[in-house]
């Protein structure tokens, strides 16, 4: 179901304000570390690979090889779960916004605004 165009407006409104207000936050989610894609390909390998040596392991009661086994799993899982570093960023470059006179500021403007006083308060 679409959105209507007053709440296009509205999501995009919203989203402007994020970049503007909380561009920190935002940057500070991906802090430059994503999943590869090709490591979650070659973890997966890797753990079925693992688990073949395990059962192997298991039916021929040779304990090292499924310990071998085992041990390919574990690293498979941590191959594909741990992220790889992108390419340097640094902090989301998000232009000032142009001051705006105090009776158009709408109204999270004014409570981040409030919020910061309460903030420095402290």
């Amino acid at each position: 179901m679409p959105l209507s165009e007053q709440e296009q407006r509205l999501l995009d409104e919203m989203e402007r304000h994020l970049m503007r207000n909380d561009a920190d936050v935002v940057s500070a989610a991906t802090d430059g570390r994503t999943l590869s894609y090709r490591n979650i390909v070659y973890g997966t390998v890797l753990v079925l690979v693992g688990l073949g040596a395990l059962i192997v392991g298991v039916s021929t009661q040779l304990i090292v090889v499924g310990v071998i086994g085992f041990v390919v799993m574990l690293g498979g899982v941590v191959l594909a779960v741990t992220p790889t570093r992108g390419l340097p960023s640094g902090p989301v470059a998000v232009a000032p916004a142009p001051p705006k006179a105090k009776a158009s500021s709408s109204f999270m403007d004014r409570m981040n605004d409030r919020w910061d006083r309460r903030r420095e308060g402290q």
